[in-house]
């Protein structure tokens, strides 16, 4: 039986999203598993001239995209090297982690339905395998 993946949420995932109603900054925990070689086929004009690793679209894609993240008032928290875990199976395992955070839920839904960054966004569906993304509220310290 074939793993499932996860690339992009679905229609129900964004509805629960949405009806958290977070309020104030939200970060978004981004897990990522790398293609070997990206796969671009169904990107258009994205693909580069020659075959490239996931991680080098990623980093496409990363490039493409921090300039929207700015406009927003967005931050990249931390964007690191993954591998096994300590803690969990050993089977699961991700290749990159991800922070970003985001003023607020509208600040996040107005990047990601931007047209010029989605234009972009290709190198993302090209670099990954599988992924996770989940949006965290921080809880007051004191």
């Amino acid at each position: 039986m074939e793993e499932q993946t996860y690339l992009e949420a679905s229609q129900a995932a964004g509805k629960a999203f949405y009806l958290r109603q977070m309020q104030g900054p939200v970060t978004m925990l981004n897990l990522l598993r790398y293609r070997k070689v990206a796969d671009y086929s169904g990107q258009g004009d994205l693909a580069p001239p020659e075959p490239i690793s996931g991680q080098a679209a990623y980093q496409a894609y990363i490039d493409h995209t921090l300039p929207f993240l700015d406009e927003i008032g967005s931050e990249v928290l931390f964007f690191g090297k993954g591998g096994p875990w300590l803690i969990g199976p050993d089977a699961a395992q991700w290749d990159a982690v991800l922070l970003v955070k985001h003023p607020s839920i509208a600040a996040f839904l107005a990047f990601a339905q931007n047209e010029a960054y989605l234009r972009g966004a290709g190198h993302r569906r090209a670099a990954l395998l599988d992924s996770r993304l989940l949006p965290i509220e921080q809880y007051p310290i004191r």
